[in-house]
């Protein structure tokens, strides 16, 4: 009798560690299959940006960790573009959008996956505001660890270029252009979801606004400057500068919804 309740019990030891082992692989498992899930809609959201009313979704399974759809809190400052050529700086920002912009995070227990406490890593973008003249992507994804928790954030940043220089009179007017991804949540608080569903975009949007012409001087750079939150960083848009050379800056605002 002995013998056999000592197996028994090693038996059922060894099962509970064997289903804890499982189900921790599986976890691990499912936050690899988020980031490319994540990668994926934002690839999604990209491809609807600028197509009014387009529609488009990103298949979600989730069972270990939820998806998180933050739209932005009351304390959150706006949006803020400012355009700065020598001496002179206009706000580009007030008349475009008033509002803020929103989070897609999923989360998932450190006892699943972890990578330390505090630790943080792009594996899309990087922490800038701003693209100036690139071919990268709008988005960017962090996967970050904080109090038991490991998250993956995606948000979206703005893009500066100097798409034309134009002659008016005379004068060589360059033409800058400012794109932004607003995230519009059709939720008004943080809201989870789990199993499997899909997640959309859809764009609601377009919008723009035209600041200028402003005078250029002997000034060979616009710096533009974009606060998302609570950080504010600035890009050199590099302008042709002959006499009497100006500026017109564009802003251009695609509002997109995301929602299940």
């Amino acid at each position: 009798m002995l013998i056999t309740g000592t197996t028994i019990l090693l038996v059922l030891i060894a099962s509970i560690y064997a289903y804890q082992i499982l189900e921790q692989q599986k976890g691990a498992a499912e936050f690899e299959v988020a980031q490319k899930s994540i990668l994926s809609f934002n690839d999604t959201l990209e491809s609807v940006a600028w197509k009014l009313q387009a529609v488009r979704s990103t298949r979600f399974t989730i069972e270990y960790g939820y998806l998180q759809l933050t739209p932005p809190l009351i304390v959150d400052p706006p949006i803020g573009i400012d355009a700065t050529v020598g001496a002179s700086t206009w706000q580009l920002s007030n008349a475009t959008f008033p509002g803020k912009n929103g989070n897609v995070v999923y989360y998932i227990s450190d006892k699943y996956t972890s990578f330390g406490d505090g630790y943080s890593s792009y594996i899309l973008g990087n922490s800038s505001n701003i693209l100036v003249g690139s071919t990268e992507n709008y988005g960017r994804a962090i996967i970050s660890q904080q109090s038991s928790w490991v998250s993956i954030t995606l948000n979206y940043r703005a893009r500066a270029m100097r798409t034309s220089v134009v002659n008016v009179d005379g004068k060589d007017v360059n033409y800058v252009d400012i794109w932004v991804i607003k995230i519009k949540m059709l939720v008004t608080q943080p809201w989870s979801y789990i199993h499997d569903f899909d997640l959309k975009a859809k764009c609601a949007s377009i919008k723009t606004v035209t600041y200028g012409p402003y005078s250029v001087g002997s000034n060979p750079n616009a710096i533009i400057s974009v606060r998302l939150g609570s950080t504010t960083n600035s890009g050199y848009v590099p302008l042709v500068t002959t006499a009497q050379s100006q500026v017109v800056f564009n802003v251009v605002v695609a509002e997109v919804q995301v929602y299940v």
